[in-house]
């Protein structure tokens, strides 16, 4: 694939049903070498308001909120070119996002492919009435149903660690309700989402407008987009502050806001755990990606009795993560996204350490690139930097705890909300996992995510949940009907 401009890399805005250039244009970097991989169109504040514009036309204007059979037809349509071109995605995705082949053959590519597939399939049965039957109000019978609508124009903001995952999971469930959508893909991982652009504009039927996809690293073009009087819902999904600010900014015009934001969520090994499965689970999924996920659990609590039996365990396993060229089929973990990240991931640990922590391995970069090893930390205050901000890198928190209830409120220590881990007799795990205030939660190595099952977080987690039946209500508003019964 050629590596120099955007025209080479083929890669343009979307825009009304056009792919277009931009005034100028931004590198983006390959996080495995740092080279440049290619320019992507910088977009402009003017840019994203004629992307409003377009997509207010779109849903103002034609039949795409009504006509839910062609919904359908257009839906399956972008399934089909997602398989089609699956190689060309993961290819693009390994190089520009520092996806393993693993990766992209779960969370990263595949698993959202089927996304479109699954929210296709739901607006077929999914009912969009409900009837209330007949009420008598002053001898008069009155019939009342509910019709569900589409929300409206809904400004979609991705962040760079699961791009196709991020993109899919809005734009599916927005396009099944009837919306019309800008889609603006992250600074770091601009060139696969105008990717889905292309091929939104090419081998779909999906009208002018109803699909807006923008690229840029000015964050005037987001703000533009959360504070137009012409969008009336924003999701988004990246960090907890960026979250509140565009909370914030939609206030003023009453914008419905979904919001999947940070984690800092907590594994936590009973005494009457398989230490082994424990400490395998929570070793290989906190490097997984090379940690960039808001839900891992970067907080590994364990009982005190069994710290250093646990933490030696977790420090075998990581001691096996191979890392390095993510398109190498034997790699486990790429790189982080940028220098700038591993800058940040590494001030972290080096703080840690300051602070008290114990550094037992890892806390190293390799280079090229913007890798850096798999890092467990022991000896952590369960209200220390490292043990309550996010980190997104590959970076393991031990936490030592005295009993059950003791776990729960380390767990419970915590601004976020979004997962959670146990291991440990299946009863007394269940017990301890219905006393967390997560989202979502994973008993003994349950895997609870899929295109089926609601996301989403409690506290400064976020607001709403993404996928399954809820995800499509998130983009649905409810009209209530009445009329009088001769």
């Amino acid at each position: 694939m050629p590596q120099d401009t955007a025209e080479a890399v083929g890669r343009r805005l979307l825009i009304d049903g056009r792919l277009q250039n931009a005034e100028r244009t931004f590198p983006s970097r390959n996080p495995a070498t740092g080279e440049v991989l290619g320019h992507a169109p910088d977009a402009t504040v003017a840019d994203a308001v004629a992307a409003v514009a377009a997509a207010r036309r779109a849903f103002d204007t034609t039949d795409w909120s009504t006509n839910s059979a062609f919904r359908v037809h257009c839906l399956e349509q972008l399934h089909r070119a997602l398989l089609d071109h699956r190689d060309e995605l993961a290819a693009l995705t390994t190089a520009e996002v520092g996806a393993t082949a693993a990766l992209c053959a779960g969370a990263q590519l595949d698993q959202p492919i089927d996304i479109v597939r699954y929210y296709a399939e739901l607006l077929k049965t999914f009912s969009m009435t409900e009837d209330l039957g007949n009420v008598e109000i002053r001898g008069m019978q009155h019939h009342r149903w509910v019709e569900k609508e589409a929300g409206g124009v809904v400004a979609a903001i991705i962040a760079y660690n699961y791009p196709n995952q991020l993109a899919l999971a809005k734009l599916a469930p927005a396009l099944a309700a009837g919306c019309t959508v800008i889609l603006k893909g992250a600074p770091d991982t601009p060139l696969v989402t105008l990717a889905l652009g292309e091929l939104i504009a090419n081998h779909t039927d999906i009208p002018a407008g109803v699909v807006n996809v923008l690229s840029g690293a000015d964050p005037a073009v987001g703000a533009a987009l959360t504070s137009s009087a012409d969008v009336d819902m924003v999701t988004f999904t990246g960090s907890t502050p960026t979250g509140r600010r565009i909370m914030a900014a939609a206030s003023d015009t009453l914008k419905r806001v979904f919001l999947e934001l940070g984690g800092k969520s907590a594994a936590i090994v009973l005494d009457d755990a398989d230490f082994n499965t424990a400490a395998l689970f929570t070793a290989f999924s906190m490097v997984t990606h090379a940690g960039q996920g808001c839900a891992l659990t970067s907080r590994l609590l364990v009982p005190r009795a069994h710290q250093d039996e646990i933490v030696e365990l977790v420090k075998n396993n990581f001691a096996m993560v191979r890392y390095g060229d993510p398109a190498d089929p034997k790699t486990y973990m790429g790189p982080l996204i940028s220098e700038k990240q591993r800058d940040k991931v590494d001030g972290m640990v080096k703080r840690a350490v300051e602070a008290g922590a114990t550094l037992v391995t890892g806390g190293e970069k390799v280079d090229p690139g913007y890798f850096y090893t798999p890092t467990l930390l022991t000896n952590v205050d369960p209200d220390s930097e490292i043990a309550q901000e996010e980190v997104f890198g590959p970076v393991l928190a031990v936490i030592a705890y005295d009993d059950d209830d003791d776990a729960v409120r380390i767990a419970n220590n915590s601004i976020y909300g979004l997962s959670g881990a146990v291991f440990g007799s299946q009863d007394r795990a269940l017990s301890v996992a219905r006393r967390i205030r997560t989202g979502t939660f994973s008993i003994n190595g349950g895997n609870y995510f899929s295109p089926d099952s609601p996301f989403g977080g409690y506290k400064q987690s976020g607001i709403g949940r993404e996928m399954g039946t809820a995800g499509l209500e998130e983009f649905l508003e409810s009209k209530t009907f009445a009329t009088v019964v001769s």
